[in-house]
């Protein structure tokens, strides 16, 4: 059984900086994908980032040229997000995947089984 468990979230003003981090836990199969996803009230869970077993990243278009995804040796993830805007604002969910080939650039939240418990991000105008 694979455990996530994300922190580093908070509150800031528009323009700044936060990292999140994800720590893993549990025996990954080979090929496992990890991702970030958001979640705003009233909206759907929505696509953030993603890297690939081999490395190769993924990035949902309004996080583009702001947000950068990476990974650790030990399998922690990270997501450093400058430029914050107010429409950042959600719950960041942390998610792993073991069955999404490893060329597909679908990260379709239903691929994804495994869920961390969500961290707050609050960007203010």
């Amino acid at each position: 059984q694979v455990l996530l468990v994300e922190s580093g979230g908070g509150s800031v003003q528009a323009g700044g900086f936060l990292r999140l981090s994800c720590a893993v836990s549990g025996r990954l199969s080979s090929g496992y994908r990890m991702g970030w996803f958001r979640q705003a009230p009233g909206k759907e869970r929505e696509f953030v980032a993603a890297v690939r077993w081999s490395g190769l990243r993924d990035y949902g278009d309004a996080v583009k040229g702001r947000f950068t995804i990476s990974r650790d040796i030990a399998n922690t993830v990270y997501l450093e997000m400058h430029s914050l805007k107010a429409e950042d604002t959600a719950i960041y969910y942390c998610a792993g995947a073991g069955g999404i080939p490893p060329t597909s650039a679908n990260n379709d939240p239903g691929m994804y089984e495994d869920w961390g418990q969500g961290t707050q991000v609050t960007v203010s105008s």
